[in-house]
Parts: structure tokens; C-alpha cells; sequence
């Protein structure tokens, strides 16, 4: 796969606007562990190599197991997340997947349970935000970085 463009380069105001918010849902005080589950789990619906590839590893460098990475396009069978975790999670199933679900009133219900107000529009944002960046990388074809082993390579 070849990218179509650099989008940072075509348009560096529109995207230092989204880059932006980026670092204000960074410092909105959502657990750094949580927002990279729901990045990685929000490109992982929208089928986001580029994404998923990034938001793994930075989940790894910030203490995230293996286990959990493994196991998170199957959260509601495994024991590993915790209350707020699931929470957020089937929020950002809801919200990712918005036309086909409508954020039903028990999804939003169960997040309202285990995050504030501020925290819900924090993390709706966030998972809003991870959506635009998952398009944009798509969209233009954004190939994540990979180290091709001699098995793939033949």
C-alpha cells in the first residue's frame, strides 16, 4: 500500500487545530492507560493499521500489558478491565460506531456510573478525536511504520 498524501504537510493549520486538541484531551486528567485503550480499541473497529500500530506501542511504553492489548477486541469475555474501563470502552463502541447505535441510554448510563460530567465529555472527545484521526489515516493511506522480517518478504 503507497500513501495518497501527507496530510500534516497539505494542510498544517487544519491539523495543528485537531493536534490541539489532541494535547487538551491529554491533559484533561483521564488516566493515560485508559486513553490509549480507547484509541487503540476505537481503531481497531474502524480498521486503522496505522493507528492500532501507534497507540499499541505507546500503551506498551506506558506500562500496558500484553495481555490487555491482546484481549481488547474481546473486553467483554476477559477479566482484565476494570468497571471504568468497560465503561469507557462500550462508550467508545457507542460513539465509533454512531449511526448504527445512536449511544443508547444504557451505554451512556453505565459510563455516567463511573465518570463525571467533565470526564464524559472528555472521553466523548476523545473517542471523537481518535475517529478523525483513524479517517484521516485511512483515508490517505497512512502505512504504519513495519519492520519486514525475510517470512514476509517473500
Amino acid at each position: 500500500m503507497k500513501p495518497r498524501m501527507n496530510f500534516f504537510q497539505a494542510a498544517p493549520d487544519t491539523i495543528k487545530a485537531l493536534t490541539a486538541l489532541e494535547a487538551q484531551i491529554q491533559s484533561s486528567g483521564l488516566e493515560q492507560s485508559l486513553i490509549e485503550l480507547v484509541k487503540t480499541r476505537a481503531s481497531q473497529i474502524n480498521g486503522c493499521a496505522f493507528c492500532i500500530n501507534m497507540h499499541t506501542q505507546d500503551a506498551r511504553k506506558r506500562g500496558e500489558t500484553e495481555q490487555r492489548l491482546y484481549l481488547l477486541n474481546a473486553w467483554r469475555e476477559s477479566p482484565v478491565y476494570t468497571d471504568r474501563e468497560r465503561a469507557a470502552l462500550a462508550w467508545t463502541e457507542a460513539v465509533t460506531l454512531i449511526s448504527e447505535t445512536h449511544a443508547p441510554d444504557d451505554v451512556y448510563n453505565e459510563v455516567r456510573a463511573h465518570f463525571s460530567e467533565s470526564e464524559t465529555v472528555n472521553l466523548t472527545m476523545l473517542i471523537a478525536t481518535i475517529n478523525a484521526w483513524n479517517r484521516l489515516a485511512i483515508s490517505f493511506r497512512s502505512v504504519p511504520p513495519v519492520k519486514v522480517s525475510a517470512a514476509t518478504a517473500a
